[in-house]
């Protein structure tokens, strides 16, 4: 089974693929056994024959058992071949995307190794006015895009006749478009698109699946049920004759071909032609008089098989053989069904000649009623004529489909063939769209609410339509955003704000109860207008006119105070933008500066500076409560003028009428921030001080006021390797090593194409090592250390150069004081000495084991422990510049010697700043 799922899920595949089944596959079904072949073609919808196909001429053929088997795989392969064929091909209204476009330039490689490779354009030597004529065939083809082929399955696109393409697959069509003169020298592309039809054209027949799929199985005739009192007995059938009494035994009696069943001991019974029900008593009468002290109990045991005809309109007609037990359903499911073309209303089963039952599978489908599927008899024919009346029915209802009409339905018969209207269909605006005398096409207004309408005759192709309701809401208000329980609420007259939002305990945490903003349609033409309230003083006094009268369609919004409120604002200032004029402008207004929500509000009625403060979340911290500012403009003659107003803010929330103005479209109003303004500066003071931590400063605050906040220095301080970092400048030198190792970047992949083309010597090492400072230079994080001269800044008056003044996020560290002395960089061991008076800078490098071959010997350099560095230049090693005098705390560099290497600009500068920001880290980290 796990074999043929696989390869089920491989052949399931393949008509998206537009691709026949390979020999692999074809050789994998024909080793199936008939039982998973039969389910693969079930699968596949290539129909089932099995015991119910057509058997007229199979079993005369007289083949051997493994013959017959070879040749049911061929056909059986055979069948699947042709239905994913089917699948694959193009039909009528599929949509496909057509692409078109020049042949795409050919790469060859080069002949000759370091050459380049070779590009040949096929479009090199066309003509260039015919270029620009297929370039503009492309666009146009391009801009039509998706086609959908018509009902014949013809393509229609600009500047070409029509091309069928029906029957054909992605790639033959693809093949036939290239045949076309204007198409010939270009690529084309066909893809089909899988959509899914919708409305009035994505309706299928109704009914017609009945017997597709798995429901297919309800209806095979079954052989283990209870056989019916009226079953007419023929030959083949079995009796089951159970003895007991004299006799205790069970014999198995066959119908012969002439009627009769040979009972032993009673001889030949007639029973062809009789029902059961009489048979079984005849025989039980027969033992019980014949038979003395004998009594027998007669059931049937196998049915016999029966042959019909099933023809018409079926998807397979023919002849087939079913059980004694069949139905009309039955034999229907034997063969495959009702073709589309095919009529459900009307399936007739005809007995020699004369039409005995007629069967309408609407009954069996929508009502459960089976009391015309009929038994069938030897040489029944079920005839299936063509389809009858069709309507539409689409929209609201509960099953849009295609249905066939009987007799003269009115528009509710159709109606409740398609189970009705749905909760959201409006019956009054139905329509019916027919052809008429004229053959036009026009449409009928339908009340399906009115006996009028619902009577309304149906005739065969109309398309009955049910629309949806308006999605609007007629009678309620909506609230939404920071509450509780969002949601309409129903509407009645005089209904307030209070009464939507009777309580603060129904707004989240950290709403705004002082700006509720609420959007009414006016009628008659649905204008729009904003207004607000304040939900703080409804709440207060019910009633009053802070607590505002709602209307019809409503919708109330609650914002909350830490997030913005664009989502809301935004899409109803374009709503308000659209109903605009000239004479009508824009109702907007915006509020800018110390407020806590700024941004741009919808102008109110009679709305005045104190409420688009309140629309701005009231104001911050910083606001200077007696300054603010309005922007108004003006069209003054031609031209617009800006005037601005100077508002008192303390007296315009007072109420003041003098300063709380009215506003104007387009109004801006800023308030002040309060001068010297800022959040709190902190810097931190660590290490060797009396009280270090955090200290809050004022504004122009020194370094020398801020230690003695801290109690001084302690005695063990090393007040000048002293660590300075700031927040501003390790920003900038952030940015600059960003840079730096953007442009090291390029030089590098400069310089490696540079080697490969000149095959110099030594370039792979230069790489490698420039790599490595790469990695390092992307690793390393800017430290910001300033260096200063702490005693000089203690002991700095004010305003003087060395006196510090701090910024926020100044970090001071006071070491312990220190008895070592560090050597980094190219030296056989990068390591600390313990500071000895007397030692020199060469007399740390030998400690360190001496130089590498790879050290620059002439920009030795120190770092002192306040950060200052001592660098000069000497043209030997052992030069007067060696005896530079060393302190405790200071580190020793040898850099690389950049000028060994094949030269490659910023290696030097890199180096440089990897040891300096090394230093740095290991100052800091040092704490």
């Amino acid at each position: 089974m796990r074999r043929l799922a696989s390869f089920l899920l491989g052949l399931m595949t393949l008509p998206a693929l537009a691709q026949m089944p390979t020999a692999e596959q074809i050789q994998m079904l024909q080793n199936l056994t008939p039982e998973q072949r039969q389910m693969l073609l079930d699968q596949l919808g290539a129909g089932a024959q099995g015991s119910q196909a057509k058997s007229s001429a199979k079993s005369a053929e007289g083949q051997s058992p493994e013959a017959e088997r070879q040749k049911t795989n061929a056909q059986a392969s055979a069948e699947i071949a042709q239905s994913l064929a089917r699948e694959a091909a193009l039909k009528g209204e599929d949509t496909v995307i057509v692409s078109v476009g020049f042949p795409e330039p050919q790469v060859k490689p080069a002949t000759q190794e370091g050459q380049p490779p070779l590009i040949i354009d096929p479009t090199k030597d066309w003509d260039p006015l015919e270029k620009e004529k297929l370039a503009k065939t492309i666009e146009r083809i391009r801009a039509k895009n998706p086609y959908r082929l018509n009902r014949v399955g013809e393509l229609l696109m600009p500047g070409f006749a029509p091309m069928l393409l029906a029957g054909l697959s992605e790639e033959q069509a693809a093949l036939r478009l290239s045949a076309e003169p204007g198409l010939n020298r270009l690529i084309v592309k066909v893809t089909r698109l899988p959509l899914e039809r919708q409305g009035p054209a994505g309706l299928k027949p109704f009914g017609y699946d009945l017997f597709k799929d798995d429901s297919v199985s309800t209806f095979a005739p079954v052989t283990d049920v209870p056989v019916p009192a009226e079953y007419v007995v023929g030959p083949g059938d079995e009796f089951v004759v159970q003895l007991y009494g004299n006799q205790n035994r069970t014999l198995r009696l066959t119908v012969d071909r002439d009627g009769r069943v040979n009972f032993p001991e009673l001889g030949p019974i007639s029973v062809a032609g009789q029902r059961f029900r009489g048979v079984q008593a005849t025989l039980e009468e027969r033992v019980a008089k014949q038979m003395i002290g004998v009594t027998a109990s007669v059931s049937m045991g196998d049915i016999r098989a029966i042959r019909v005809f099933v023809l018409g309109e079926a998807m397979r007609p023919g002849t087939y053989t079913v059980s004694g037990l069949a139905t009309i359903t039955s034999a229907l499911y034997a063969a495959g069904g009702v073709k589309p073309i095919g009529s459900l209303r009307d399936v007739q089963l005809k007995r020699q000649g004369a039409v005995v039952r007629r069967m309408d599978l609407y009954d069996l489908l929508l009502r459960g009623d089976t009391r015309d599927d009929a038994r069938l008899l030897p040489g029944d024919v079920i005839f299936i004529p063509p389809v009858g009346p069709t309507v539409s029915v689409d929209g609201e209802v509960h099953r849009p489909a295609i249905y066939e009409l009987k007799g003269t339905p009115s528009a509710a018969d159709v109606i409740a063939l398609a189970g009705g209207l749905t909760p959201e269909a409006d019956p009054r605006t139905a329509s019916l769209t027919r052809l008429d005398a004229a053959k036009r096409r026009v449409v009928v207004n339908v009340d399906l609410a009115a006996a009028v309408g619902r009577a309304q005759p149906v005739g065969n192709g109309d398309d009955l339509r049910v629309p949806r309701l308006r999605p609007t809401l007629d009678s309620g208000v909506t609230v939404a955003g920071h509450v509780y329980q969002p949601g309409a609420v129903a509407y009645r007259d005089g209904l307030r704000l209070s009464d939507i939002i009777p309580s603060i305990d129904d707004l989240k945490p950290n709403a705004d109860t002082h700006y509720v903003l609420i959007r009414r349609e006016l009628p008659p033409d649905r204008r729009i207008v904003v207004l607000s309230a304040d939900l703080a003083a409804a709440l207060r006094a019910p009633g009053s006119d802070a607590d505002v009268v709602l209307m019809p369609r409503d919708r109330l919004t609650v914002f909350d105070l830490e997030s913005g409120r664009e989502a809301v604002i935004t899409p109803l200032l374009d709503e308000l933008k659209l109903q605009s004029s000239a004479a009508r402008p824009t109702e907007s207004v915006r509020v800018d500066g110390a407020v806590k929500v700024k941004g741009i509000y919808p102008l109110e009625q009679n709305m005045r500076v104190a409420d688009l403060v309140r629309a701005g979340g009231g104001l911050d911290d910083s606001a200077y409560p007696s300054g603010a500012e309005l922007t108004r403009f003006r069209v003054v003659g031609n031209v617009r003028e800006t005037e601005t107003i100077d508002i008192d803010l303390e007296a315009a929330l007072r109420g003041d009428a003098a300063a709380n103005l009215p506003l104007q479209p387009f109004d801006i109003l800023v308030v002040k921030e309060t001068p010297e303004w800022r959040e709190q500066e902190v810097v931190r003071i660590e290490g060797e001080v009396q009280f270090p931590g955090e200290y809050p400063i004022r504004r122009g605050e020194s370094l020398r006021s801020v230690l003695e906040r801290a109690g001084g220095l302690t005695r063990f301080a090393a007040p000048r390797a002293a660590v300075f970092t700031r927040d501003s400048l390790r920003e900038r030198e952030q940015v600059q090593m960003d840079q730096l190792t953007e442009r090291l970047q390029v030089n590098l992949a400069t310089a490696a194409l540079r080697a490969a083309n000149m095959n110099q010597t030594g370039a792979s090492t230069a790489l490698s090592v420039g790599q490595s400072l790469l990695t390092q230079l992307r690793a390393a994080r800017a430290v910001g250390r300033l260096v200063i001269d702490l005693p000089s800044a203690i002991a700095a008056t004010q305003g003087s150069p060395d006196d510090i003044v701090l910024q926020d996020g100044d970090r001071l560290l006071v070491p312990k004081q220190r008895q070592e002395v560090t050597v980094l960089g190219e030296v056989q061991n990068s390591t600390s000495h313990f500071y000895k008076p007397g030692l020199s800078r060469d007399d740390y490098i030998s400690l360190s084991g001496g130089v590498t071959r790879q050290a620059d010997e002439n920009r030795v350099y120190v770092v002192r422990a306040d950060g200052s560095v001592v660098a000069r230049s000497s043209n030997r090693w052992f030069s007067r510049d060696a005896q530079v005098r060393m302190e405790p705390g200071d580190t020793v560099v040898v850099p690389l010697d950049t000028e060994r290497l094949p030269r490659l600009p910023l290696w030097q500068a890199v180096t440089q700043i990897l040891y300096n920001v090394a230093v740095s880290v290991a100052a800091v980290n040092s704490f």
